[in-house]
Parts: C-alpha cells; sequence; structure tokens
C-alpha cells in the first residue's frame, strides 16, 4: 500500500473510528479523574456516558456500505456497526453492573472502569480489523486489560490463580497466532483479508500451516475445544461481573473478526470439516461437564464452551446466512450471558467472587428476590432454547443455514446437546423456586443479607430480560438485516 498520503488522509478517517477514539479519549480522562481525586464517584459513569454515545453514533451507521478507513485496516459501517453495538452495549451493562458489586468488595477502583474501557477498545479494533496486523493489535489489547481485570482481587488466592492461567496460556496462544500471521504474510506477501485469497500460491503448505496455527489462536479466545482448558478456572476465579463481559464481548469480537476472515480469506470448503469436528468436540464437552457442576459460575462457563460450539455450527455452513445467523446468535448470547452473570454478582455472598459458593446455598431465593428471581429464569429458558425467548430464535438463525448446506448431522448434534444442557439450566430454577432453604443446609448456612441492592443493577438485569423476550417475538427485522451485511454490496471487498 502507498502510505505516501498517509496524513492527508488521517482527518478524514478519524469519523470512521468515533466510537473507538471516544471510547480511548474516555479512558484516559478516567485516568486523571482518579489520579486527582481517588475513587471518585462519577469515573464509572464517565465510561458509561461515553459507551452510550458511541453506541448511539454506531446505531446511526448501521444501515451504512462497508467501506474501510485507514488505509483498508479497519472496516467501517454495516457489519462493523453491528459487532461494535454488541460490544459497546456489553460494556455499558457491565460497568452499571461492576458499581455495587466492586463497592461491596472494596475494588471499586477508578483504574477498573478504565481498563475495561480499554478492552473495549481492542474489542472494537478485533471486531473491524481488515487486515493481520489490526486483528493482532484489536487482540493484544483486549487480552492484556482481561488479564489485569481477572487478577483485580489481588489479596485472594484463586484469582491471583485464575489470571496467571490465563495470561500464561494466553500467551502460548499468542504464540501459535503470530506464527501462523507469519507464515500467511510469507505465502501471499499481503497482510490484507480481501487480497489474501486471490494471492494464494497453488497447493501452498506454507499457507495452509500457518492458517492452522493462526485459527488455533482464535479458538482459544472463543473457548472451544481443545483448547477451552483455562475458561473454567479463569472464570470461575474473575470477579462475577467481569466474568461476564469477558465471557461475552471479548467472544463476539473474536467470533466476528474469525466471519471476516473466513468470507475474504478463506471461502474453502475444506474447512468446513474441520469447524464441524471442532464444533462436535466444543459442544460435547461443554455441555457434558456442565451438568457435573455444583457451582453456578463454572457451569455457565462450561455452558459459555458449549454456546461457542453452536456458533461454529453456523461457521461451519459457511454461507452468507449462516455467518449471518451466528452474528444474531451472538448478540442473543451476549444478553443471556451478561444477565446471568448479573443475577449471580447480585447474589454472591462467600466473599470469593462465587468461587465456593455452591447452586443449593441459594435455595428458595427466588421468593426472596422474586425480580432477580424471574430473570433469571428468562435467561436458563433461553440458554436452554425454549420459545418464545430469543434464545430459541439465535439457535434456530444458527442452525437452519447448516441444514440447507448439507450439515442435518452437526445439527442433529446439537439439538441433542441443547436437550442435554436443559437439565443443568433448569435445575438452577428449580433451585431458585421450587427447593426449600430450611430444606438445604448449605441455604441455612446462608448470610440472610447478603444479597446487593443497586437500582441501576437491578434495571439492568431487567432490560437483558425483556430483550431476550422481545427478540424472541420479534427478530425478523433483526435478521433481515444481519443477513444484509453480506450481500455483495454491503461486504464489498474495497471501498
Amino acid at each position: 500500500m502507498d502510505l505516501s498520503q498517509a496524513f492527508s488522509t488521517m482527518a478524514a478517517d478519524l469519523p470512521a473510528i468515533f466510537s473507538m477514539s471516544l471510547v480511548t479519549l474516555a479512558s484516559l480522562v478516567m485516568i486523571l479523574q482518579e489520579s486527582l481525586s481517588e475513587n471518585d464517584r462519577p469515573i464509572p459513569w464517565i465510561g458509561v456516558g461515553a459507551l452510550a454515545i458511541a453506541a448511539i453514533w454506531e446505531v446511526a451507521h448501521l444501515g451504512t456500505p462497508s467501506g474501510t478507513a485507514f488505509f483498508e485496516s479497519i472496516r467501517t459501517g454495516g457489519f462493523a456497526s453491528y459487532i461494535n453495538l454488541i460490544v459497546l452495549g456489553s460494556g455499558i451493562i457491565t460497568i452499571v453492573l461492576s458499581v455495587p458489586y466492586l463497592d461491596n468488595i472494596k475494588h471499586g477502583y477508578g483504574e477498573v472502569y478504565a481498563m475495561i474501557m480499554f478492552a473495549t477498545v481492542g474489542m472494537l479494533m478485533l471486531g473491524t480489523a481488515n487486515s493481520l496486523v489490526s486483528i493482532f493489535v484489536g487482540l493484544e489489547t483486549m487480552s492484556v486489560s482481561l488479564y489485569v481485570l481477572t487478577g483485580l482481587i489481588r489479596e485472594d488466592e484463586g484469582s491471583v490463580e485464575s489470571a496467571l492461567k490465563y495470561f500464561l496460556l494466553g500467551a502460548f496462544s499468542t504464540g501459535f497466532f503470530l506464527y501462523g500471521i507469519a507464515l500467511m504474510y510469507g505465502a501471499t506477501g499481503t497482510m490484507y483479508l480481501p487480497e489474501m485469497q486471490g494471492a494464494v500460491p497453488e497447493g501452498s503448505i506454507m499457507f495452509w500451516a500457518g492458517v492452522a496455527l493462526f485459527l488455533i489462536g482464535f479458538l482459544f479466545k472463543v473457548s472451544a475445544a481443545p483448547f477451552h482448558m483455562w475458561t473454567p478456572d479463569v472464570y470461575q476465579g474473575a470477579p462475577t461481573p467481569l466474568t461476564g463481559y469477558m465471557s461475552t464481548a471479548s467472544k463476539a469480537a473474536a467470533f466476528a473478526s474469525l466471519i471476516l476472515v473466513l468470507f475474504y480469506a478463506l471461502p474453502d470448503e475444506r474447512w468446513s470439516l474441520v469447524l464441524s469436528a471442532v464444533a462436535v468436540i466444543t459442544m460435547i464437552i461443554g455441555n457434558v461437564l456442565a451438568v457435573a457442576q455444583d457451582n453456578v459460575k463454572r457451569m455457565l462457563a462450561y455452558s459459555s464452551i458449549a454456546h461457542a460450539g453452536y456458533v461454529l455450527v453456523a461457521l461451519a455452513a459457511g454461507t452468507n446466512e449462516a455467518y449471518a445467523g451466528a452474528m444474531f446468535y451472538l448478540l442473543i448470547y451476549a444478553l443471556m450471558n451478561l444477565g446471568a452473570f448479573g443475577v449471580m454478582a447480585m447474589l454472591e455472598w462467600d466473599g470469593k467472587e462465587g468461587r465456593v459458593q455452591s447452586l443449593n446455598s441459594l435455595a428458595g431465593i427466588g421468593y426472596e428476590k422474586p425480580l432477580l428471581g424471574v430473570a433469571m429464569g428468562v435467561f436458563m429458558f433461553s440458554l436452554t432454547g425454549f420459545p418464545p425467548l430469543g434464545g430459541f430464535m439465535g439457535k434456530y438463525a444458527a442452525f437452519a443455514p447448516a441444514v440447507d448446506a448439507g450439515l442435518t448431522w452437526l445439527v442433529l448434534i446439537a439439538v441433542l446437546m441443547s436437550a442435554i444442557s436443559a437439565y443443568y439450566y433448569l435445575r438452577v430454577v428449580y433451585v431458585f423456586w421450587m427447593q426449600s432453604a430450611s430444606d438445604t443446609p448449605e441455604a441455612q448456612e446462608t448470610p440472610s443479607s447478603f444479597a446487593l441492592t443497586s437500582t441501576p443493577a437491578t434495571t439492568a438485569i431487567v432490560v437483558c430480560a425483556v430483550a431476550l423476550v422481545v427478540l424472541g417475538v420479534y427478530s425478523g427485522g433483526l435478521l433481515d438485516m444481519t443477513i444484509g451485511f453480506f450481500d455483495s454490496g454491503m461486504m464489498a471487498a474495497t471501498p
């Protein structure tokens, strides 16, 4: 690429990265404010305001054709605005849920909220990257921030252990990722995704070896088996609202980036079988191991692995409708998991980020906290895939294109795994509403006034639950829009 006009075109490109720039600026303001006034109460709300303004900007650009900025390194409009909305919305909900939680555990530092914002910047770049360099920069910006957030509670051995595991395994996967990028560039001579497909030499072992290493790095980030080992321990040891954030926003950004890679650089049917095999292993491991969990956070961690498998079912189909279905599913999944982790954050009492808190200790909590109990029921039924909730429509959008692509056997396995998941999801509903605290020793030992009380946090949880109901009933327009993102005009390879 000719970079001689880089500075002259930079001003014209700045509006294309308005959201990224605004979130970065707000992060710096939050750090400065923390240095002037430690633990200042407005700091998290500065972040919420910046994320909300950025989200409004992206809503206004949902219908614009896809383009590129900064010498085609970042995609803009349409698809990019959609994934940015998921990331920004997840950030807003996470900060709102984190304020009472972090205050309760005496870790409501301003730097924490700034770190959430920096992670969001990385996700915004990752989900809209149009070159291998942009993918790597976004991925590492996101990952380093999440490593720090995971080990936030330095006084707790479980939190430190989780952060260390995440960091070491994440660094290891980054090595695979970088070697893959090097081999792909060496074989094609380009870092840009749309140029890569036409530059692959016939029968190039170097390129396909690079793609294999590159995909290993991606599969680690989305918690796909057999690269999922870090997920249960990290999710269990991290602060609960931040666990919800890393299980949704980071996964949405990583899957969006993977979709762009598959759509532009690797539209090859040979990857369908590979992704199908990974999807089967991921769904089986996630669902079967989730059945045995007594800790809700750990159960949701294995559930997160299983849902990565459901998204991979759509990606294995490799059609425009399948990619659109995967994007729709990522939105639904973000609402379900943010809400579920939010409820668990409000009901956490063990002083160890919910790491040792058993499900049975919450017996009968639905009657004590009916709003949280009803919301948790919506999230669990939606995660299972019951109609007419959003989870059902999300799975339909992901699975139907796979059937059309001839992967009926893969969809049958996915449906069977969804049926198995009903056991551990509905067990939560049973404990909340149908099990008496007087008959459960763990519940009898639970502090009587442990639940957090926060109107903004409760409102965020209710919004997630209501959105799932609405999207389950009225999802046609949104599905049509996501399919439109992959039309030739909306996803042009060049601006």
